[in-house]
């Protein structure tokens, strides 16, 4: 993994990487808070997503099944999945079972990493499926001749057993059980360049064949990846962890980076992450009424008889009364129609044709009115058919009253003006319609007619 680090500023894609190399805090340069660890043993079995309290996901997205584990697979061109455990430990043992991901330019790999970048790294390239590479890293120095390459048979089809062992005097490689490496201290640079401080371990599959890499990492990788070939993927079973060094905390003492400058606290109880991963599971409801005394049993089937029988009561009181109301309402309709019948035959015996009624309705006659064409026959007045008219000086009809037949005004009210303009006026009524004015020498009615 390290193998990238200086060449990655030349390539995008490889930001993604370069964070997993990185730290938030070096303990080389400034004080920082305390790692938590693990202080324990445990197997972690991928068939489902581990828990948010001890692993995270910090690229791309990570499958998880029965069949094959954790799956860790490049779909397009910048996809990394990689993921993380929240704990540290500080020496130890890491067991892996992995099946590699085949395809040209694509890694699959393992990463322990620390604060001040110390590196252990397990690396397969797509190309070969009978190869793996070890490698280690000291401060975040960079040295590309710390590799080693050793023999695997078919891994990329089958799972096989990758285990690391780690501890003040040894680091040490396995591969399905048989040692393949060791590296001592005095061999790293006489201590300096040796691995030796908290470790957190990381899982993941990068291209080091895109298009975009610098020449020598996709030539390292074995040439550039096709994506068009893909998908890609990883897988791992199953990884268990132990942590040598016992502690809940572990803190840097100083500025050295060294192991003796460690100091381990909280030996004498259990981690928080022991805690997470023992904590007895979550009781179902069915779990929950199982586990409660008889008698807590019997009182919740009691209470629930009783709410039971008040919920019941409601509804039937409910019932009832709606049943009376719908009676009254009905006995109340059958009045009305009774007596509607009894209007209406009482017309009938006077001679009244109520059928004629039948058109007209209330909305109608409120926004138009009854017109003249559709309204009921009524007697028409034996009068000139030409009607009365203000200049029908030949009508037979002279008004009655000498003021107005000498153009004397009509009586008003006391103080109103004299009214100069025609009265009200009836469209298409039976009604007579009469007509004032000052010059008027009487008034004539027309039965029917138009003013």
């Amino acid at each position: 993994m390290r193998y990238l680090s200086g060449l990655l500023a030349a390539a995008p894609l490889l930001g993604l990487v370069s964070a997993q190399v990185s730290t938030s805090c070096n303990p080389l340069n400034s004080t920082c808070p305390a790692d938590p660890g693990f202080n324990t043993d445990y197997t972690f079995y991928f068939n489902t997503t581990p828990s948010y309290e001890l692993w995270e996901t910090t690229a791309g997205s990570v499958t998880y099944d029965n069949e094959n584990g954790a799956g860790f697979t490049i779909n397009k061109q910048g996809d990394s999945p990689t993921i993380r455990t929240l704990f540290y430990f500080f020496f130890g043992r890491v067991e892996l079972f992995l099946k590699v991901a085949p395809g040209v330019g694509i890694v699959s790999s393992s990463m322990w990493l620390s604060d001040d970048l110390d590196e252990v790294d397990l690396e397969f390239l797509g190309v070969n499926n009978t190869m793996a590479s070890t490698n280690y890293f000291g401060k975040g120095l960079e040295d590309f001749h710390n590799a080693g390459l050793y023999t695997t048979i078919n891994n990329q089809e089958n799972f096989i057993n990758y285990t690391t062992v780690w501890t003040k005097d040894a680091l040490q490689w396995y591969i399905d059980g048989t040692l393949v490496r060791t590296l001592t201290p005095e061999q790293a640079n006489k201590t300096r360049n040796y691995p030796q401080t908290p470790m957190r371990l990381s899982l993941g599959i990068w291209a080091g064949g895109d298009p975009r890499m610098p020449n020598g990492t996709r030539e390292w990788a074995g040439g550039d990846t096709d994506y068009s070939k893909g998908p890609y993927s990883m897988y791992v079973k199953s990884a268990r962890i132990t942590d040598y060094g016992g502690g809940n905390e572990y803190t840097y003492g100083d500025m050295t980076g060294s192991y003796e400058s460690i100091k381990v606290t909280g030996t004498d109880k259990n981690s928080t992450f022991y805690e997470a991963l023992h904590q007895a599971p979550k009781l179902s409801t069915a779990d929950k009424w199982n586990n409660l005394p008889a008698g807590a049993r019997i009182a919740v089937y009691v209470a629930a008889g009783v709410v039971g029988a008040v919920l019941i009561g409601a509804l039937l009181f409910y019932c009832i009364k709606q049943r009376k109301s719908g009676a009254r309402e009905a006995r109340l309709q059958t009045e009305m129609e009774k007596m509607d019948r009894m209007e209406l035959d009482k017309l009938k015996r006077e001679g009244v044709d109520v059928d004629a009624y039948t058109d007209y309705d209330s909305r109608s006659m409120r926004k138009e009115g009854v017109v003249a064409a559709d309204a009921p026959p009524a007697n028409v007045s034996p009068l000139d058919s030409k009607g009365w008219t203000a200049v029908n000086i030949e009508s037979p009809m002279q008004s009655p009253a000498p003021f107005l037949n000498q153009g004397a005004d009509h009586p008003a009210s006391p103080g109103s003006p004299p009214q100069s303009h025609p009265g009200p006026q009836r469209a298409s009524s039976t009604a007579p319609i009469r007509t004032f004015s000052a010059s008027h020498s009487g008034y004539q009615g027309l039965p029917g007619g138009e003013v």
